[in-house]
């Protein structure tokens, strides 16, 4: 579903029990719920501002992240979708700095409910995002960089088919400390073939 002026955003993707859509200012409750459910899960990896966790993710904060996610998306610099596993808001993802023309890149993060890590949810979230970013997003590469150390969040990637192409030294300041990313990329003509990246993630879980 394609709605405005901005290529691909906003737009609702499914597959199966999993759903990404755009977020709604009535999603705070679930968001904290489930951000400050997931801290010892999620904070480790995340490069966040100062202050106590649940002060953090709590809904007023959400006020505040959703405004946020709302104006970058009517720029036109990043598609963040809420990640729905059987109705339920359980994780995030962003195609965030998209800068378009010559380049026309975007880079992904993600989180997940550890309550559902391992189903195959963020996986076929991200293949979602992708193949949505590479058509009517309108987008030629996508990169996501990952701490060494975050093996879970590697093999999202890994099982997808990204290369691995780089190692950022002291790359992003996260849990207190400069940290070392493995950068990973993929392009458009990489799954053209194979009819996109869901379809190829659908043969992997085969």
């Amino acid at each position: 579903m394609l709605v405005g002026s901005v290529p691909g955003w906003p737009a609702v993707l499914t597959d199966g029990p999993v759903l990404l859509r755009p977020y709604k200012r009535g999603d705070g409750k679930a968001w904290s719920e489930v951000r400050i459910a997931n801290q010892k899960w999620l904070a480790p990896w995340e490069s966040a501002p100062p202050g106590p966790w649940a002060e953090m993710n709590s809904t007023r904060a959400y006020g505040y992240v959703y405004q946020d996610m709302k104006r970058a998306a009517r720029r036109g610099e990043s598609m963040p979708f809420a990640v729905c596993f059987e109705d339920r808001l359980v994780g995030h993802i962003n195609l965030g700095n998209i800068v378009r023309r010559a380049f026309s890149s975007a880079y992904a993060g993600y989180w997940i409910d550890a309550q559902v890590a391992g189903r195959g949810v963020i996986p076929t979230a991200l293949a979602l995002a992708v193949d949505h970013a590479f058509g009517a997003g309108g987008l030629h590469r996508i990169e996501v960089n990952i701490r060494p150390e975050n093996v879970p969040s590697r093999r999202v990637v890994e099982k997808l088919g990204f290369r691995e192409e780089a190692y950022h030294q002291r790359y992003m300041h996260i849990d207190g400390g400069w940290r070392d990313h493995l950068g990973y990329a993929l392009t458009s003509e990489e799954i053209a073939a194979e009819g996109g990246l869901l379809a190829r993630w659908r043969r992997v879980r085969a």
